[in-house]
């Protein structure tokens, strides 16, 4: 009962769209109509006299003009090509399993099966219809299918088409994409992934239904045309044109969106109910993992593909990673202990013939999406497996934190620890940054009830005079006035390397050269979805301090830089993991008081005073 409540819930809600189609192609014919009527009146000989002459030739010009716009409006609606999201493509022959698996599914569900596969670097799963003509003039950004050389789309790996999962082309043409989040894949069983995907398969069904097609068509259409038109860099005409083709067109999605959102609940809704029947019992367990692997592919891009990106190195197994870092969380979580006996059970990522080429796709696109780099690997954008990520990513982060600290020093004229017995006490160590972070005796400001006028007011000379732009964080220049010219000092040259960094190139050939599911992105807009806002300078500060004391560590009391899966890099002592370094820093650079963070200098036996090997 449910199926057939939402099914026509969808089916009157795609008619209610078609007639707004329908209306805007009565309103774009009605001055033709007119201007029949009054020309075959004239020529009756009904219709006579001056007034319907004038009455003819204005109403025959407007309906030639309304003509022409409408016939405008129609083919940038009809060749505007929808933005497509950004997969990676799995043919048959790559992962015949998982095919086999989804025609199965939606063999027991009795609709259609989808036309091909795609990952996406992300916790979700959907079907994305890419029927859309493909041969159209206008982009509004995204990807194209082309076209097989049977006229059937679906994925490309190296130029060739991908058998569909239906056998009949039409069915092939009607049928969407599915696209699977690849977390889904690594953490998930082969059990749970069928029952996750059921109720996604599940709408092919009402997407096969020519009156909902033809509804999604026509909102796809206009929603790509208004991005046509908002597009930039076209000529002044041009821009007149589409100007006017953007308002028609966003008039009609403003009509169609309440009726467009009404369709696709009731999708939903029978897609849902269809899928009741299979797996159900499954499906609540798989639920829960879904927002598991989410909790955990968050953490893992935030805290540990985050650093690599920023340096120019991008993990190449993150969905191994997701993995590794719930594995962990379960081993910390006693809430968690059931989890450690379904990973006996075949991992999704069995499906696929080669998951390490499918692995390093996806985590090469996710770099992408979420930071922003470049197409293709290169010297400046290199992978990083996850046994050399602590030596090439963790230590080098470091040393490059601790030389940008030293720097900012430098053009604060902060000296060197004057000791005679050192005889490279000019060199970069621990002990110059702890000494201009440790306030004096009786020296620390009590709380300002301004914090702005404190921010005024507490300064260094040299921070006034290198120029460098004022702390952003009034509760830390309140509490240490070096910590806020350093905080600042940092922010100015952060930025300045990131304003320096030589933009990403663009893909050899042109964009029309490129493999279907590689964007047609213009690279400017990257990242499309960025993890973190821009730090602050209290975390700047805390970071690249952190990184000295590491970097002091290493070098002078035989500490090793390590990977944890969910807090990113750290620091390992005597093979444990360095956890109460953090709140000794926050002291030093908030309070000035460098007590707690000299003790546990000193119980590890790190030397301050010796220099350090930077970058």
């Amino acid at each position: 009962m449910g199926v057939e409540v939402g099914a026509q819930t969808a089916r009157s809600r795609a008619l209610a769209v078609l007639r707004i189609r329908s209306r805007a192609l009565a309103v774009a014919l009605l001055p033709a109509a007119v201007a029949v009527v009054l020309l075959v009146g004239g020529s009756t000989g009904r219709m006579t006299g001056e007034p319907w002459g004038i009455a003819r030739w204005i109403v025959t010009v407007l309906a030639v003009v309304v003509l022409l716009a409408a016939a405008g409006i129609a083919l940038v609606v009809a060749r505007a090509r929808p933005a497509m999201s950004p997969t990676v493509p799995i043919s048959e022959e790559s992962a015949p399993d998982l095919y086999r698996m989804v025609r199965d599914l939606a063999d027991r569900l009795d609709v259609p099966a989808p036309s091909a596969i795609a990952l996406t670097p992300d916790c979700d799963s959907w079907l994305e219809d890419r029927t859309h003509r493909a041969h159209g003039r206008f982009s509004s950004g995204g990807t194209d299918e082309p076209a097989g050389a049977d006229g059937r789309r679906g994925s490309l790996v190296g130029g060739r088409p991908v058998p569909a999962l239906a056998n009949r082309a039409r069915r092939v043409l009607a049928a969407p994409v599915l696209v699977i989040g690849s977390p889904f894949l690594w953490w998930m069983r082969v059990g749970e992934l069928r029952a996750v995907l059921a109720p996604v398969v599940a709408g092919t069904g009402p997407s096969a239904h020519p009156d909902i097609a033809a509804a999604r068509r026509f909102v796809r259409g206009l929603d790509a045309a208004v991005a046509v038109a908002s597009a930039p860099g076209r000529g002044p005409l041009s821009r007149t044109v589409l100007a006017g083709v953007g308002s028609v067109t966003r008039l009609l999605l403003r009509s169609c969106r309440v009726h467009a959102a009404e369709m696709e609940r009731g999708v939903a809704s029978a897609a849902a109910e269809r899928a009741q029947a299979v797996d159900y019992g499954v499906r609540i367990v798989a639920q829960e993992q879904v927002g598991l692997a989410y909790a955990g592919w968050d953490r893992l891009l935030t805290r540990v593909a985050l650093p690599a990106w920023r340096m120019g190195r991008w993990p190449s197994r993150l969905d191994v990673g997701v993995v590794a870092a719930l594995t962990e969380l379960s081993r910390r979580d006693r809430l968690a202990e059931g989890f450690t006996s379904r990973l006996g059970e075949r991992p999704a990522c069995d499906l696929l013939e080669e998951p390490g080429t499918v692995d390093e796709a996806a985590s090469l696109l996710a770099a992408r999406l979420f930071h922003g780099g470049p197409a293709e690997a290169g010297p400046d954008w290199a992978p990083v497996d996850w046994q050399d990520y602590p030596d090439e990513v963790v230590d080098r982060k470091w040393r490059i934190d601790a030389a940008r600290l030293h720097r900012v020093l430098d053009a604060l004229g902060v000296r060197h620890p004057a000791d005679p017995a050192l005889p490279e006490a000019d060199g970069p160590t621990l002990a110059r940054v702890l000494d201009h972070l440790s306030a004096p005796p009786g020296a620390t400001p009590a709380p300002d009830p301004d914090p702005g006028a404190a921010l005024a007011v507490h300064r260094t000379d040299a921070y006034g005079e290198m120029g460098i732009a004022e702390s952003d964080d009034p509760d830390l220049a309140v509490g240490n006035e070096r910590s806020a010219a350093l905080a600042a000092g940092l922010t100015a040259e952060v930025a300045r390397e990131e304003a320096s960094a030589p933009a990403a190139p663009q893909p050899a050939g042109g964009a029309e050269q490129q493999g279907p599911d590689h964007a047609l992105w213009d690279d400017r807009m990257l990242p499309l979805f960025p993890l973190q806002p821009p730090r602050t300078g209290r975390e700047l500060l805390a970071d690249h301090v952190t990184a000295m004391v590491c970097c002091a560590a290493m070098d002078t009391a035989g500490a090793a830089p390590g990977l944890d899966w969910l807090d990113g890099p750290s620091l390992l002592v005597a093979g444990e993991r360095a956890a109460d370094l953090g709140p000794r820093v926050l002291t030093l650079i908030e309070t000035g008081d460098p007590t707690p963070l000299r003790d546990w200098l000193r119980h590890l036996g790190v030397r301050p005073e010796k220099p350090v090997r930077l970058v």
